[in-house]
This record gives structure tokens, C-alpha cells and sequence, in this order.
């Protein structure tokens, strides 16, 4: 699947996530020995940030800033849906494929992903490009439909 890339935000249509917004990690177009079909690893938000107002102070923005929890899965292709939209995030690094076999360090993993997505979250006037940021702005905000 050529639109399915690592960095593309994509919605998950299947599963205990559906309807939740993912992050494409990496691509498997020919499968796997024990997956046959074509898949991918994502990492997503099950339960975003709070709603921030303008009155509020900055202690108390990263307080509902930080009600973050991610979720990473190997998702079949056909389950999510691409959107227009790219992030940027280095989360090649912060999810390792050994680690999700043990219980014990998927926890780990997640939560160097919760810190990962804080971060952008907090800091997203600092990308770059205007594309990425429109998508890091997406990434995090509420599916509405």
C-alpha cells in the first residue's frame, strides 16, 4: 500500500480502538510468517487531553495536558482509513517490535509514547513545516462525526 507510509495519521475502523486517531510506525505490505496479510504497527491516542481554555493557567494546562493515554497495535490495512495528514514524530525510536511480545515492557513502551505525545502536544508551535503541523494539530484533536 503505497498511501499507508510511517508518519501518516490514519483512523482506526476496527476494534477496541475504532474511531480512534493513529500514527503509522511501520508498514508491512507483504505480511509477516505469522501475519500473511499486509499490516501495520500504529500508535495511537485511546484517551486524548483535556479541553484547554485561555483562562486557565499554565500549571493547570499541563495538568489536563497530561491525560494522554496511548495504545500501540499491529493493525490490518484494510482496518484503518488514511487521512490527509503527517506527522513528524520520532516514534520509530520510542517503539521497539521485541518489546511488544512481553506484557511487562508493552507498559514501558507506552509510557515512553505518553511522554512522546505530551511533548508534541505541548510544544506543537515548534514544527517546522506548516504541513506537519496542521497534522500535529489534527493528530490531537477530538474525531468529530
Amino acid at each position: 500500500m503505497a498511501i499507508v507510509k510511517s508518519g501518516k495519521v490514519v483512523i482506526v475502523l476496527a476494534g477496541r480502538h475504532a474511531g480512534k486517531k493513529a500514527v503509522v510506525v511501520k508498514t508491512y505490505d507483504d505480511g509477516t510468517e505469522d501475519k500473511r496479510y499486509s499490516h501495520c504497527l500504529v500508535a495511537g491516542i485511546a484517551r486524548g487531553p483535556r479541553r484547554v481554555t485561555r483562562g486557565m493557567s499554565k500549571k493547570k494546562v499541563e495538568k489536563r495536558s497530561r491525560t494522554v493515554k496511548p495504545f500501540v497495535k499491529y493493525v490490518n490495512v484494510r482496518h484503518v482509513f488514511p487521512t490527509r495528514y503527517v506527522v513528524d514524530m520520532d516514534l520509530k525510536k520510542a517503539v521497539d517490535e521485541a518489546d511488544l511480545a512481553n506484557a511487562e515492557r508493552k507498559v514501558d513502551v507506552k509510557k515512553g509514547l505518553k511522554k512522546v505525545f505530551e511533548d508534541r502536544y505541548l510544544n506543537q508551535k515548534s514544527v517546522t513545516s506548516e504541513k506537519k503541523a496542521a497534522g500535529s494539530t489534527y493528530f490531537f484533536q477530538r474525531l468529530r462525526f
